[in-house]
């Protein structure tokens, strides 16, 4: 048998005292650090719309993300080291809530060891778990990430949201939602079981907060017909009787679907809504998901009598699906004409081939949408992208 770390006592007797529990986070870093015998550590977060790392105590200044070595590791979701301002070596880790970014941990020490390095990834562990028990209930976290005012239907869309992004060694899938403090009838939902990856797209009519009530219904029913076991015919049905009852005088587009983690089989359901795209290796296979049109979820009966039409598709490994509202593919590019599918797609193909992660990708398609000059998004525009990859046997 190994002989125990001398620092894991301290480490054990914090985590055993139910009072830690109650701490502010700064204090825990603090406390979790000493157990550790690390020097300092402090704790960055990613703002809202993944430009800057926030730390969570005023003794420190936020860094951006696309200058910084700590933005490195962010977008790269990997260590780094550099030499510190006041001497020393400053190790940078990823805090990770499974496939989920929420920022990056600076471990500040004389020198880095084997040992140091491996007690920085145990407190960046502890650290992403504490984060996300805390931040739903925690508005500190939610000042700090934010960088401007939300408008009321953005507040209550962003209740709703899942994490951007949730997955396994097999299947990963990450969204992105702009304008971040003004979306009105956008959202996105993605959930894993052992078997199924479920996803949903949803575009409500209108920018207001009326289509934000829409969507919210929306996303409910899905999710209430979902945890009973619903197959994907009745999660539509269950949205338009939801919306038919509830607000009669709205519709929602969108797409939801259902992934077989086993054999890579995806079932589908398109609404009135954009064609999702599929792109396998470094192409993109044109019209692969093109269906006949259905009706947008909540006015099936004005548009036709026949039920909802489900279709399937069978992946390959390595394949990237993008479901999206048409606010991304309508918005302006830096030539002045609009971005549109073609541009759309060839982001992607290139981010694939250079081997760029998942939710990496998105950021920075969403923000070369956003950060054009001449760009101002005429609507919401939302992206969700999963990958799939089969199981080792």
């Amino acid at each position: 048998m190994g002989t125990p770390d001398a620092d894991e006592g301290p480490l054990e007797e914090f985590l055993a005292d139910p009072a830690n529990a109650a701490l502010d986070l700064a204090t825990a870093v603090a406390r979790c650090s000493k157990s550790l015998g690390l020097q300092h550590s402090v704790v960055y977060l990613a703002d809202l719309q993944q430009n800057q790392l926030v730390p969570l105590t005023d003794v420190a200044s936020a860094l951006e993300i696309d200058a910084t070595l700590a933005g490195w590791t962010y977008r790269t979701q990997s260590l780094r080291v550099e030499e510190a301002e006041n001497g020393g070596l400053t190790a940078w880790f990823p805090l990770l809530d499974g496939a989920e970014r929420l920022g990056v941990l600076a471990v500040h020490a004389p020198s880095l060891t084997s040992r140091t390095l491996r007690r920085g990834r145990t407190l960046a562990t502890l650290l992403a778990m504490m984060i996300t028990s805390k931040r739903a209930y925690k508005d500190s976290f939610v000042r700090r990430t934010r960088t401007e005012p939300m408008r009321l239907p953005a507040e209550m869309l962003r209740a709703f949201l899942p994490p951007r992004t949730i997955g396994t060694s097999h299947v990963v899938s990450t969204g992105v939602l702009e304008p971040a403090y003004e979306i009105g009838g956008d959202a996105f939902d993605h959930s894993l079981t052992e078997t199924t990856l479920h996803v949903a797209v949803l575009d409500a009519m209108g920018h207001n907060l009326a289509s934000g009530l829409t969507t919210a219904v929306s996303l409910a029913a899905f999710r209430n017909a979902r945890r009973t076991g619903a197959d994907l015919p009745e999660l539509v049905s269950c949205v338009d009787d939801a919306l038919a009852e509830w607000l009669p005088d709205q519709f929602c587009t969108g797409v939801l679907a259902q992934l077989d983690l086993e054999s890579g089989m995806l079932r589908w359901s398109n609404c009135g809504h954009p064609v999702p795209l599929l792109i396998r290796g470094r192409r993109l296979l044109v019209d692969a998901m093109e269906r006949e049109p259905e009706p947008p979820m909540g006015l099936p009966g004005r548009f036709s009598t026949k039920p909802r039409q489900t279709h399937e598709i069978a992946l390959e490994p390595g394949d990237r699906v993008l479901v999206y509202t048409d606010g991304v593919t309508e918005a302006r590019a830096a030539d002045g004409g609009e971005f549109g599918l073609e541009r759309f797609a060839d982001y992607v193909i290139r981010a694939t081939a250079a081997g760029e992660l998942a939710p990496e990708t998105l950021r920075r398609l969403i923000h070369s949408i956003i950060e054009t000059p001449s760009n101002r998004l005429r609507d919401d525009a939302t992206i969700l992208m999963f990958e799939w990859w089969p199981r080792t046997k």
